[in-house]
């Protein structure tokens, strides 16, 4: 069976991007405060929201999430397909 270039690295992509999350939470001051912020702001969002609606904040929150996950695999994925041809350039030069 053969697999493509996107099946095959998606768990190193998935790992590689919970390293640099962890990194990032450990090093970075700027991107630690502007995280803690946009929680913050969520949070608030989240209480002003009437309780009828919650499921909608759920919703948004969770399809955010989703577009980010697919937003990081295909940058990772493209800097990945980058290299390899940049690699095959330089081989033939």
């Amino acid at each position: 069976m053969l697999y493509s270039l996107d099946t095959l690295i998606e768990p190193m992509i998935r790992t590689r991007l919970e390293l640099l999350y962890a990194n990032l939470l450990e090093s970075k001051t700027d991107y630690i405060e502007l995280s803690t912020s946009c929680d913050q702001y969520f949070q608030q969002i989240r209480a002003s929201v009437p309780d009828k609606l919650q499921h909608v904040i759920f919703l948004y929150e969770d399809t955010q999430i989703s577009l980010q996950a697919i937003l990081e695999n295909s940058i990772y994925l493209q800097g990945f397909k980058d290299a390899l041809q940049l690699l095959d350039e330089v081989k033939n030069n």
